[in-house]
């Protein structure tokens, strides 16, 4: 098989990381993920990204902590969640959308909290992060990056619909060469991980920053994902090895935007075309990633080895 087959056969996930924050620590919003560390490959957020703007957030549900982002404030969006991932035992949840107190006032209750969707939204709540109104007639979907699918537990699945893990997101990805990504990645961890698979899902912001949903929040050109599975089976088959222990993909959630790092499918279904995921290394990824940012990215703590 080709090295193109090879790669168009894998599942991964395209990355996009910043540097573990020092500092005090005030409940669950906080200068680190201190609290959260074990959602990252040994213990270790990825370094690389300036951190100015970005909030670390362990998302707290239930009082138990289930996965971890790292929030924008002023474009009330995250650039990406961390979490692990483990199949769910049951269907997806009709579950409350919810916020995050604490970035509305420090000392709030640690707990995400529901939209109480007969009551209004306190300005402090507006101001600091995106709420359900801004999604209302966006034509945008609320596009998941840690998906409820990849999450084991009633209560797991639940903690993933909070607005704090949500980026705008077109129906065209979300719904189909994006969904079908994370359905990929799902089928790899189970015929090949033998132990845990950390995954980090994100947003890739326009180089302009200037599309916005509500004039609110940052709407992403690409999605991206990359997964660390360091012990995994021995007997690989051929087509697989490339995608062990780690791979990366970035997906399109503009159809208008060049071609340069994601192709376009022509002959793809008119509702699907211009949404395309491309699989690659980690490697890869770093380089378009140290590019567009104009950062020394490094993904997974010692590759992941």
């Amino acid at each position: 098989m080709s090295q193109k087959k090879m790669l168009q056969f894998c599942t991964g996930a395209l990355l996009l990381l910043l540097p573990w924050f020092g500092g005090l620590v005030l409940g669950e919003i906080s200068s680190d993920f201190s609290q959260c560390l074990d959602f990252f490959y040994n213990k270790t957020p990825p370094k690389g990204i300036d951190a100015s703007g970005y909030q670390p957030i362990c998302q707290r549900y239930k009082n138990q902590h289930h996965f971890a982002s790292l929030y924008h404030r002023q474009r009330r969006a995250p650039l990406y969640s961390a979490y692990i991932l483990s199949p769910a035992d049951g269907k997806r949840p009709n579950s409350t959308w919810k916020y995050e107190p604490q970035l509305a006032f420090s000392r709030a209750n640690p707990e995400m909290k529901s939209f109480q969707f007969q009551t209004l939204v306190d300005q402090n709540v507006i101001d600091s992060q995106a709420v359900f109104e801004d999604y209302r007639n966006s034509n945008f979907t609320k596009g998941h990056l840690n998906p409820s699918m990849h999450q084991k537990t009633k209560e797991d699945r639940e903690a993933t619909f909070t607005l704090t893990n949500i980026v705008p997101q077109q129906a065209g990805s979300n719904s189909g060469p994006w969904n079908g990504l994370e359905n990929e990645v799902l089928s790899k961890f189970k015929a090949f991980c033998n132990g845990s698979m950390h995954v980090i899902t994100g947003a890739m912001p326009y180089e302009s920053d200037l599309v916005r949903i509500n004039n609110r929040v940052s709407v992403p050109e690409y999605m991206w994902s990359a997964y660390c599975c360091p012990s995994y089976r021995s007997d690989l088959p051929k087509a697989v090895k490339v995608c062990f222990p780690t791979y990366a993909a970035v997906g399109r959630n503009d159809r208008n935007s060049g071609d340069e790092i994601v192709p376009v499918n022509v002959k793809a279904r008119a509702s699907k075309r211009g949404y395309d995921v491309r699989r690659m290394s980690v490697e890869t990824l770093e380089g378009i990633l140290t590019q567009r940012l104009a950062m020394p990215i490094s993904l997974f703590h010692g590759q992941c080895q």
